[in-house]
This record gives C-alpha cells, structure tokens and sequence, in this order.
C-alpha cells in the first residue's frame, strides 16, 4: 500500500472543501425553497390582478364599443317620448272609461322610438308618420270587414300596408302594427270601424308629432324634420326623369323607387 503524503488526498475520499461545499448547497437550496414558498402567494395574488385588470380593460372596450352614451341625447329622447305618450295617456282617461284602453295604440310606442330616437331617419319624418299610420288604419280597417278568416285578414292587412306605404313613399314600420291592431284588437276596437282611422290613429300621430316639433327643435344638437317645408305641397315642382338626369349630371335611375322630386336638388340643378 502506497505512503500518503501530509496534505494530500486518496482519490476514495472527498475533501474538506467538497463537503463544505455540498453541505452550504443543501442550505442554500433549503433557504431558496423556504424564500419561494413564501413569495408563491404574492406571485400568485399578482397574476390574478394582471389577470383582472386585463379583465377589465377588456370588459371596458367591450362596452364602449357596443354602447353609445350621450347624456343630453339620451335626455331630450326620453323627455319627447315620455310628454308624447303621456299626453295621450291622459287624454284617454280624461274622457274614456279605465276599461276601454282605446285610445293608446301600441304601434304609437314604436313611433315614438323613430320620431323622438332616431329624429333624422327618412322613416321618421312627419310625411311617413301620417301617411303611414293613416294608410295602414285604413287598410287594416277594410280588410277586417272584406276578409272574415283573423290569421289571412292580419296577413293581407300588413302586407298590402307596406306595399301602399313604399307606394306613397310613406313608408314607416309601425304602420304594420296598427294595421294588424285593426284585425287583431279587442272587439271595442274593432267596433270603431273607420273612426279608427281616425280616432286614436290621426289624433294620436298629431299629438306626437307636435311633440316631436317642439322638444326636438329645443336642443341646439336637433332639427325635426329634416325637411322644414315639407308640408307645402302646392309649392313642389316636378320634372321629367329623363330631363333631369342629363342636366343635373345624375346617372339614370333604376327604378321607380329610386325617383326624388325636383325640392330634393339643390338649387343649381334644377331645371327651370
């Protein structure tokens, strides 16, 4: 057996340094667990606010995206539609019975979303509130007496009512509803033959309409109806299709429905 020197190390047995070593690892890695053990919660409470603040920022867009706010809009909608519907409410129970809730239409809710809601759609306009409404009255009264089967009276009511209002260019959606009321309603209603036509229908949409002129002309943001002069028939001038399209530049048209009246031009391109 070979003589060791002082110092040195047989290749069996490990030196002082290396279990110094080994043992400073061991503790170095117990307190590294113990360390990470205590900041796993922090890290994990950290992860679920980025995680709910990514949540909400989301959520944020989302809404904001999909939603529209406006305040003073919002406003004058409602103040028009309450003071519209309320008016005629009222009128209804200052001189008709509780029971005979003849007077407020339901079609008149669907109107007052276009006339006080959307104040600049072409279906909101005072020609398609009469017209529609009056059209529609009349057509779902006639067809309540001529076709005696309820489920093709209600068909034809709402689809000839349609027809005739793109007809007229007096197009306005709740007109089919108050041609079906004219089939479907209660037997008062139906009891009012053409009154119906025109009470509640023609005073009910004068009554709106009114309101709609005054709060949505209020609001410096609002003008009702797009067209101020569209009451004054006797003053339109119509010209031919053809004559109109060469002088003002306009490609012909293509079809009937797509026709515009001579007040609808501005001034330099109309025809003399």
């Amino acid at each position: 057996m070979p003589q060791r020197r002082l110092g040195e190390v047989g290749p069996e047995e490990p030196s002082i340094a290396l279990i110094v070593i080994l043992v400073y690892s061991s503790q170095i890695g117990e307190h590294s667990a113990s360390i990470y053990n205590r900041l796993d919660p922090m890290r994990k409470n950290i992860n679920r606010t980025l995680t709910l603040n990514r949540t909400l920022k989301m959520t944020r867009l989302v809404i904001y995206s999909e939603t529209l706010i406006d305040l003073e809009e919002h406003l004058w909608t409602f103040i028009g539609a309450f003071v519209g519907i309320g008016l005629i409410g009222y009128i209804q129970n200052f001189y008709l019975p509780a029971n005979d809730n003849t007077f407020l239409v339901g079609s008149f809710g669907a109107s007052a979303v276009l006339i006080y809601g959307v104040v600049n759609s072409p279906l909101a306009q005072p020609r398609n509130l009469i017209g529609g409404h009056l059209i529609s009255a009349f057509l779902g009264v006639t067809v309540n007496y001529l076709v005696p089967i309820p489920w093709l009276a209600a068909a034809l009511a709402v689809s000839t009512s349609i027809v005739l209002m793109q007809v007229t260019k007096t197009l306005h959606p709740p007109g089919g509803a108050t041609a079906l009321i004219a089939v479907v309603g209660s037997e008062e209603l139906k009891s009012l033959g053409y009154l119906y036509v025109f009470s509640p229908i023609l005073v009910g949409v004068i009554i709106l309409l009114l309101v709609a002129l005054f709060f949505n002309n209020v609001p410096t943001h609002r003008s009702y109806p797009r067209n101020k002069h569209w009451f004054k028939v006797w003053k339109r001038t119509y010209v031919p299709r053809r004559r109109r399209s060469s002088r003002a530049g306009i490609p012909p048209l293509t079809s009937h429905a797509d026709r515009r009246v001579l007040a609808d031009l501005p001034a330099e391109q109309r025809a003399p």
